[in-house]
């Protein structure tokens, strides 16, 4: 036999290339050649393998899970077709040849580098290989999820269209040919069609018969949910196009065969050969939508629009409904002047419920203002009863807070507290509810003027509504008087060590000003320090004093008691409050210190808080800020020089704060105004080492050392928070000085809005984050609707009447 040839690397690159071997002329040979690129073959005879198809790639009857092909240089494998067939691996590409060397395959390098996984369902069942290494795929929609029984008669499970005379369609997961027989139903109507898929979650259409089937990939723990809560950066169409590679790949190792599922309650004669010959044997869920748009005249659009299962959308997908909505011509304003009716839109999810019906009612709010005043205008709780036949939004409300209620002793399921499952489904379904009031507001206002800022920029306009938005997870307390009486003391460390002569604890003074803070007082200490502020020394004959406590207080034998739950006994209940006009602490404020000060302009000053530390320390902040546009600046010296470790940031020069800078007139002084008033505040608070500046740099330090995720995501909070204060107090003062020509006539929420808003201040503070660190995009509670919501979220167990 001549010496093997070694072929140059572009021969090489087909994925299944077949050519004659050296061979090929002579007589038969009972040995098989095997081949490797940069090798020669070997002239030794190869033992041919009769092993089972998991066997040939395995080598042996593994458990679960396992990796599989991951070979390393000349190791030798068998190709299970029950044919005498061998390859040599080498970190080039792999070459089969057999037959008497009359045939040469190329093993597809790509299947031999991934650490492809097999698995089972249970050890009845035989194991396969995995999606992804852990994901079975199973058949989309099962019968019993076609409550409206519209599949045979239609094409789609559910398939339905709103209430009254509106062109709204919905409906659940069809196969392919079924999509078509929507689509000719809906042609035969006489609409033009703009379709939407509202699924998030990675669905593929196999060949079945003379149609193609949706199946999709589930985890073995929970094979009735689909995958959800997918990263938006991962889009959903290359998932899919990788689950397709996949599963071609796969059934290249198995005779073109891949095991799926169709009957996951009892499991006959589970799971299914699916032949797959070619990746056209796989369609992904663009190409089932999309290709009929050539077949199908009336077929207009096609749009991939996710929508969560639970909860709200997010603000970007509301902006990329937006953008569909400015794109299209024949869903703006004017274009139906005449006769000429609206599309029709067509919307589906899986079984056509939630995502269904929430995609139907934001339809239906859109359909209202392109009818214009040719009929009332229906507001969005007529729009909801239009659309709930599948599901009513608001009963779902009412229901998961029944259920809440009538929760009585809690109890854990796999877990997790029922109370707290029961409560997080109402916030869900209360926020959706919610941001469909809002959508509905943001339609009024913005499709006569064609949408000219997208609803993020709306809602960051609007940051109001956050903060009711923040303010939903509220209960009212219905407990026994034992809460109160059995309440752990409110005894704030005095680190101070000021109790002994003021009889309060951190009693101090901002040198040289009439301002004053400390943790809460009993009535004792209240006496002594206003009778220290009337003195003749100091001679205050005006004191306002602002109690900055959320919490209920009582004052018991001399002692300060608040109510606590004895599972939390260090986390206070604060009271709840619907009064919109406690959103902002900044503005009652100021307007307190003007009327006292228009009284006596050596009015004092007094805040207290739990301990002294927080609330207070932000208060007396504002406090002198408000002072020195009254009375005027004093004299700030230069700079000094820190040389410490994080001295740029100890300073707040964080890249988000220096970016406020340059967007605010005369910015590097707005900021260098609140620095030295924190400074001030912060100069006889040394031994409690807290100071409004620097502990942001502190607190974020110490995401690292965080034992739990959840511990971690909590101090990211909270130094998000310390920083979005610290940016408030800079926009505070920036008000104080462009408004003082009007002695503040409007309010800083209302310049907020007016001003700081248009000039991009909340785009800001909606991308908050450590920039110098991490991506800000990478993290939800840089988002003002996620961090927001957090500040209000605790861990206390519920209780009472939510409200």
């Amino acid at each position: 036999m001549p010496s093997s040839p070694t072929f140059p690397s572009h021969t090489m690159a087909g994925n299944k290339e077949r050519r004659k071997g050296p061979g090929s002329a002579g007589g038969s040979s009972s040995h098989t050649c095997l081949w490797s690129m940069g090798t020669t073959a070997s002239a030794a005879p190869q033992p041919v393998s009769e092993a089972s198809p998991l066997e040939s790639v395995h080598g042996n009857g593994m458990a679960d899970s396992r990796q599989s092909l991951s070979m390393s240089p000349f190791q030798t494998v068998s190709i299970h077709n029950n044919k005498a067939k061998s390859i040599i691996t080498n970190k080039v590409a792999p070459v089969v040849i057999t037959y008497n060397c009359r045939q040469e395959f190329q093993i597809h390098d790509e299947i031999l580098k991934t650490n492809y996984k097999v698995g089972r369902i249970s050890d009845a069942l035989p194991e396969h290989y995995l999606v992804q290494g852990e994901f079975f795929m199973v058949q989309d929609v099962y019968s019993k999820a076609d409550v409206l029984n519209t599949t045979g008669s239609c094409g789609a499970p559910n398939f339905r269209q709103v209430r009254g005379s509106y062109p709204l369609y919905g409906m659940g997961q069809p196969s392919l040919n079924g999509f078509k027989r929507v689509l000719q139903r809906l042609q035969a109507l006489g609409h033009q069609v703009i379709f939407f898929c509202v699924r998030e979650e990675p669905v593929v259409f196999l060949h079945k018969d003379d149609d193609f089937v949706p199946y999709t990939p589930r985890r073995k723990e929970n094979l009735h949910e689909n995958l959800h809560g997918l990263e938006k950066e991962e889009l959903v169409e290359k998932l899919e196009l990788t689950i397709r590679k996949e599963l071609h790949d796969f059934a290249k190792l198995n005779e073109d065969v891949f095991y799926v599922y169709n009957d996951i309650e009892h499991f006959k004669d589970e799971p299914q050969k699916v032949s797959i010959a070619s990746e056209e044997d796989i369609h992904v869920t663009e190409e089932v939508y999309k290709r009929p748009v050539f077949t199908m005249p009336a077929y207009r659009l096609y749009h991939r629009l996710p929508l969560p299962m639970e909860g709200a959308p997010l603000e970007e997908d509301f902006d990329a409904f937006v953008s569909i909505l400015r794109e299209s011509p024949s869903l703006s304003l004017g274009h139906h002047g005449g006769s000429r009716p609206p599309p029709a839109l067509l919307f589906s999810c899986q079984v056509g419920v939630g995502r269904t019906n929430l995609a139907m009612i934001l339809g239906t709010l859109v359909m209202n203002r392109l009818r214009g005043d040719s009929q009332p205008h229906i507001e969005e709780d007529a729009a909801a009863n239009l659309c709930s036949e599948m599901h009513n939004i608001k009963e779902a409300i009412y229901e998961n807070k029944r259920k809440l209620e009538g929760i009585g002793e809690d109890y854990q399921i796999q877990g997790s507290s029922t109370k707290d499952y029961f409560l997080n489904r109402t916030m869900q379904s209360l926020e959706r509810y919610f941001y469909l009031i809002v959508f509905n507001a943001y339609l009024r206002e913005q499709y006569p003027l064609a949408f000219v800022s997208n609803f993020s920029q709306w809602m960051c306009s609007h940051a109001w509504l956050y903060r009711l938005l923040a303010r939903m997870d509220l209960s009212e307390l219905s407990a026994p008087a034992e809460l109160v009486t059995r309440g752990a003391r409110c005894l704030a460390p005095d680190v101070l060590s000021t109790v002994k002569e003021m009889k309060a604890a951190n009693f101090r003074r901002v040198p040289k000003m009439p301002i004053y803070g400390m943790a809460q007082p009993t009535s004792e200490a209240t006496g002594a320090v206003l009778a220290h502020l009337t003195d003749e020394k100091r001679k205050h004959g005006h004191v306002l004093w602002v109690n900055l406590q959320e919490e209920l207080v009582l004052e018991g034998n001399g002692q300060i008691l608040t109510p606590r739950e004895p599972s939390c006994p260090d986390q206070h209940i604060p009271i709840p409050s619907s009064d919109p006009e406690l959103i902002e602490d900044f503005d009652k404020l100021l307007e307190a210190m003007k009327t006292s000060l228009a009284e006596d302009s050596h009015s004092a000053f007094v805040f207290n808080c739990s301990n002294g530390k927080g609330r207070t320390t932000t208060a007396m902040v504002v406090s002198v800020l408000t002072l020195w546009h009254f009375n005027g600046f004093p004299e700030f010296g230069d700079d000094e020089f820190v040389s410490v470790p994080d001295a740029k940031y100890t300073k707040g020069e964080f890249e988000v704060v220096m970016q406020l800078v340059r967007l605010l007139p005369d910015g590097h002084r707005m900021k260098r105004e609140v620095d030295m008033a924190l400074d001030s505040v912060s100069e006889t608070m040394t031994p409690m080492h807290y100071h409004l500046r620097e502990i942001i740099i502190c607190t974020y330090r110490q995401i690292k050392s965080g034992k739990t995720e959840k511990e971690s995501q909590q101090l990211l909070l909270r130094s998000l928070q310390y920083l979005e204060r610290y940016i408030y107090l800079i926009l505070f003062n920036t008000y104080l000085h462009l408004e003082k020509k009007d002695s503040w006539q409007r309010s800083f929420t209302l310049w907020m809005e007016q001003v700081a808003a248009r000039a991009g201040v909340y785009d800001i503070l909606n991308q908050l984050g450590f920039s110098e660190f991490e991506n800000p995009r990478d993290t939800p509670l840089s988002r003002l609707r996620r961090r927001w919501q957090q500040q209000n979220i605790h861990s206390l167990p519920f209780r009472g009447e939510f409200i």
